[in-house]
């Protein structure tokens, strides 16, 4: 890792990064940020299948965050080494901004395509594993916890999902800076791992996960012997819905990453560094 960049090195490789993202074809865009939903959505799954019975008792409750954690970690390993488009790390985008390589309408525009092609692949992976009888595994526990983990996130208050989002893409956006200094797989490996493991573990948000988490409870509510399993009434199985999705979850919580990464990582280490850049 000898040839990894310092911290005071890495600004005007992240200029040039993002800068030459801003400047992507559509077509490209689309595609690698299908790809980012998919590798988010693929580790959510997994995630979620591994940690299941452990996340249904207060007991095992800690070593099933963790087990969820280290297994969601490679979809943003994924996303920087195989390479992929992820709205979440795309608020970075700021340093070309702030730099003044790009402009805030292109700035927004490719986030907006990049949000919208995570969202594609999300439900790629959600109507995919609908129709294959995974959630039906461990006699319908998987399911049931896909259905509870979805109920949990609409549950959240306004104020709750926004700074559960700053704080999960603090970490995202941490680990994808420290990316751009590395010059080996294992070196970006390793710089994605951690932070993710952590926002996981903590119970952060991160828009583009729940973008398969919420759907996939809502399309699992729909097989009644998981609905029955994960023991919610039939008022809270009909609260989780499209409308509560976007305006209880997804909405804060976007905005809250966008905070997170933008000022908390990007306009911060644009103040530390720009002088010696």
């Amino acid at each position: 890792m000898e040839n990894d960049l310092s911290p005071d090195k890495i600004l005007p490789r992240a200029i040039d990064t993002y800068w030459k993202k801003s400047q992507m074809p559509i077509k490209k865009t689309m595609i690698l940020s299908f790809f980012a939903g998919v590798f988010i959505s693929l580790a959510a799954v997994a995630s979620s299948l591994a940690s299941a019975h452990l996340l249904a008792s207060s007991e095992t409750l800690p070593m099933g965050k963790f087990i969820q954690g280290l297994v969601f970690t490679p979809g943003l390993i994924f996303v920087m080494v195989a390479g992929g488009e992820l709205f979440t790390g795309n608020c970075l985008m700021v340093f070309a901004l702030l730099d003044k390589k790009t402009t805030l309408k292109t700035m927004l525009k490719s986030w907006l395509l990049v949000y919208l092609g995570n969202f594609v692949g999300a439900l790629f992976i959600v109507i995919l594993l609908a129709q294959s009888g995974q959630w039906l595994l461990g006699d319908g526990l998987v399911g049931a916890r896909t259905i509870l983990i979805a109920q949990a996130k609409i549950d959240l208050s306004f104020s709750q999902a926004l700074i559960l989002g700053i704080l999960a893409n603090f970490l995202v956006c941490l680990g994808v800076w420290m990316g751009l200094g590395a010059k080996s797989y294992g070196s970006k490996a390793i710089a994605g791992f951690f932070p993710v493991l952590i926002f996981v573990l903590s119970g952060f948000e991160h828009s583009i996960a729940n973008m398969y988490y919420i759907p996939a409870g809502i399309m699992a509510k729909n097989i009644g012997s998981l609905a029955a399993k994960s023991g919610l009434g039939r008022q809270a199985l009909a609260s989780l819905n499209l409308y509560n999705m976007v305006v209880k979850n997804l909405l804060p919580v976007t905005l809250g990453n966008i905070i997170g990464g933008v000022i908390l990582v990007g306009f911060l280490y644009f103040l530390a560094y720009r002088k010696e850049a």
